[in-house]
């Protein structure tokens, strides 16, 4: 960092912006010490570290902190001369001293006074120093060090020398270089319009030549010929300082672009940070809790040059946190469980980065006893969360996605670390929040890896550039399940709805002009759909045409605008074209809430015209697909505008959000039945002249009397009406289709 950077720093805090950096050059070289407590280089490291601390302490004037590096920088002497080994004891009081200063260098300054006038501070420090100095002095003598090399002391020609930058300022440098990337393309359409004058310049060269043939052939006069000579002779000027300009023109524009490239490059590269940077003090936790669970595990971290977002890297500490101790708790066996199935006594959790297809990979795997796919199958019965007959057809895969969900959990008790179904809930979260995905692999008494796979950068999206309603709109290719095109043979009409086949499956289509509030679509014979959201639950959203594929700058809207709905920020194009990134998710909220209210429209436009407003509103509430379809298909022919709900509460909510001239309903149905959904509607002031008809299998006279008292104003058993009698019942309530 530039010494011109810290003018407005104290020295207190430059003390404890020193303490961070040699804090962690302790702890690895005592973790590695731990696992070879022989390695000299790791000692010297340590030696160079405790020394700098006292010495940046004494300037401070921090004579707490001055005695507890001293204190550390004696066992390091001493470990060097060979006087003691340090092992587990003394690894975890030199550990603890770590902490303590950097808990020292931390503490405000107006309470660092209290450090030496407040006995129970001072009695801390003094506590701590004759713990060390007896874990020190139970050590055993080290017989031989292993002597290294020296490492040479950085040279300050090849210092890399270090600025404050603040992120704000950051972004606005990767939004300048984004647009000069931008700008630099601008010279493009002009170097071929001079290119195309050229062209035409080659034309006018052959047709004077056409010219001068006649006046050669005696066919004009002197004056004709000296002024044709003229213009060849201004037009051959012409063409060869065109010709220079030209060349001129191409060499800047490669320049221009090669710049501005190199530019937006380099501000991207000043957002990315090296791997290592955010799992440094993993090494340590895991460490510590494996020594808490009397376990040995050792922690290898590969990738740590791989270079990621910084937001990206913050983002991902609390969900590797969870994954590790996770590991810890629940995936690595005791020892004795370990020795019995013939593995090793110490574990080994691998955290791996990498990059590949343009994503970071991060991965968590371990080697303990694996996720027991049949005691999952169990609690995800037990749980309700499907029946036996489904859970039993699902594949291990299928199995493994319910353990993100919120509270679920393998354990039957809770402990500090783990027991609540908490942690992979944070996890799936923290993946979706940056437009990633995670998957599990998992074999019994073989280990669990976890695999997220991750933009590189939040900066930076690659996304699928569209067209809706005349504006260009970009979703992001993390989240598209598909993109597909659809003729009109291939949409079906299930419960009022549109519907296709992708890969065995109903995917609900919907006009994205409808959502984004963009107008009506005019689709032609086919459609191109985007499918996004959730494998399990997409939509398919239908586009006026697709674009391009784009890598596109992050550029965040304006905070005056607030949340817009359905976008999450805004870009430039290549050629300058401005465009908006879908929020994927905002717009799949967006869609449950228009069929929520039964205000989704049909996306094909032979369908979208003939839903006209005039038109008299059906709501049919039952449980059974079969009754809904058989009622929706009667209704809907008669010419009225039927919507469905599958049980009383999503009828109830159906009614509070949308307009209906009728409602029919079952009486048996989960949630809330049909009595009670009468019930709510006639209560309520707001819809009690809503007119409501019973449509049950029930057909007791003490069944009907029931249905009449909770205010129901028809009562028809599904047993004895025929399909034209359930629509005079329907015209005798509410009159005729179209008024």
């Amino acid at each position: 960092m530039s010494a011109d950077n810290f003018g407005d720093m104290s020295m207190r805090e430059l003390f404890a912006l020193e303490v961070d950096t040699q804090v962690q050059v302790l702890t690895d070289a005592l973790l590695a010490l731990e696992a070879n407590p022989l390695a000299a280089d790791q000692l010297d490291a340590c030696m160079r570290a405790a020394h700098s601390l006292k010495g940046a302490a004494r300037i401070v004037n921090l004579e707490v902190a001055v005695r507890v590096a001293h204190q550390m920088e004696d066992c390091f002497v001493s470990a060097q001369r060979g006087s003691l080994r340090l092992q587990h004891r003394q690894i975890d009081w030199l550990l603890r001293g770590v902490d303590l200063l950097k808990r020292i260098a931390h503490t405000p300054e107006q309470q660092q006074p209290g450090w030496t006038g407040a006995t129970a501070q001072a009695q801390e420090i003094d506590d701590y120093l004759q713990a060390l100095a007896q874990a020190v002095s139970l050590a055993q003598p080290a017989d031989d060090i292993v002597t290294a090399t020296p490492l040479p002391a950085p040279s300050a020609a090849i210092e890399e020398r270090m600025l404050r930058l603040s992120a704000d300022n950051l972004n606005q440098l990767l939004g300048l270089a984004s647009e000069s990337l931008v700008a630099s393309r601008w010279v493009q359409p002009f170097s071929d319009a001079m290119h195309r004058l050229k062209k035409m310049q080659g034309e006018t060269a052959r047709q004077l030549e056409r010219l001068d043939q006649l006046v050669a052939a005696g066919a004009a006069s002197e004056q004709l010929r000296a002024a044709v000579d003229d213009a060849k002779s201004q037009h051959a000027t012409a063409r060869e300082l065109l010709g220079g300009r030209l060349n001129d023109l191409d060499e800047f524009t490669q320049r221009s672009n090669s710049l501005s490239q190199r530019l937006y490059d380099e501000a991207l590269s000043g957002r990315m940070r090296p791997f290592g940077d955010g799992v440094a003090a993993f090494p340590r936790m895991v460490r510590d809790l494996a020594k808490s669970l009397d376990k040995r595990i050792r922690l290898v971290i590969t990738g740590q040059s791989v270079a990621v977002d910084r937001d990206i890297l913050e983002k991902l500490d609390a969900p590797l946190t969870h994954l590790l101790r996770n590991a810890l708790d629940h995936g690595i066996e005791s020892e004795p469980e370990r020795r019995a199935a013939g593995k090793p006594d110490q574990a080994e959790i691998r955290l791996e980065a990498s990059h590949a297809a343009g994503m970071l990979q991060v991965a968590v795997c371990d080697d303990g006893r694996g996720i027991a796919t049949e005691r999952l199958r169990e609690k995800i019965i037990e749980r309700q969360l499907t029946n036996c007959d489904t859970a039993e057809k699902m594949s291990d895969a299928e199995l493994l996605e319910f353990v993100f969900l919120p509270g679920f959990t393998l354990r039957d008790t809770v402990s500090e670390l783990s027991g609540r179904g908490v942690g992979l809930d944070i996890v799936q979260h923290m993946v979706k929040q940056v437009r990633g995905s995670i998957r599990i692999e998992s074999q019994p008494g073989i280990g669990t890896c976890f695999r997220l796979q991750l933009p590189l950068t939040m900066s930076v999206v690659r996304a699928l550039v569209v067209e809706i309603g005349g504006e260009a709109y970009a979703f992001p290719l993390a989240r598209l399940v598909r993109v597909v095109k659809l003729a009109r043979s291939d949409i079906e009409l299930l419960e009022g709805h549109q519907h296709f086949a992708l890969d065995g499956q109903q995917v609900g289509l919907v006009a994205a002009h409808q959502v984004l509030q963009t107008g009506t679509p005019e689709f032609g014979d086919e459609l191109m759909v985007v499918v996004v959201g959730d494998p399990a639950h997409p939509y398919g959203l239908a586009v006026d045409r697709l674009l391009c594929e784009q890598e596109l700058v992050v550029q965040l809207l304006d905070a005056r605008l607030g949340k817009v709905k359905d976008i999450a920020a805004g870009a430039l194009m290549e050629n300058g074209t401005p465009v908006l990134i879908v929020d994927v998710d905002d717009m799949i909220r967006s869609v449950d809430k228009l069929v929520a209210a039964g205000s989704l429209l049909q996306a094909t436009p032979d369908a979208a015209r003939t839903q006209i407003h005039n038109r008299k509103r059906v709501l049919v509430v039952d449980d059974s697909l079969t009754v809904r379809e058989l009622e929706r298909k009667l209704l809907g022919n008669r010419g009225y505008q039927v919507e469905v709900a599958i049980d009383g509460m999503d009828g109830w909510n159906a009614v509070r959000t949308g307009h209906f001239d009728l409602v029919i309903t079952d009486v048996d149905m989960p949630r809330m039945d049909g009595i009670e959904l009468v019930g709510h509607i006639k209560q309520s002031a707001q819809f009690k002249s809503l007119p409501v008809m019973i449509v049950s299998y029930k057909d007791r006279e003490d069944d009907r009397r029931r249905g009449l008292d909770a205010g129901a104003d028809y009562y028809l058993t599904k047993g004895s009406f025929h399909d034209q009698r359930l629509l005079e019942a329907v015209a005798d309530l509410i009159g005729e289709a179209t008024p």
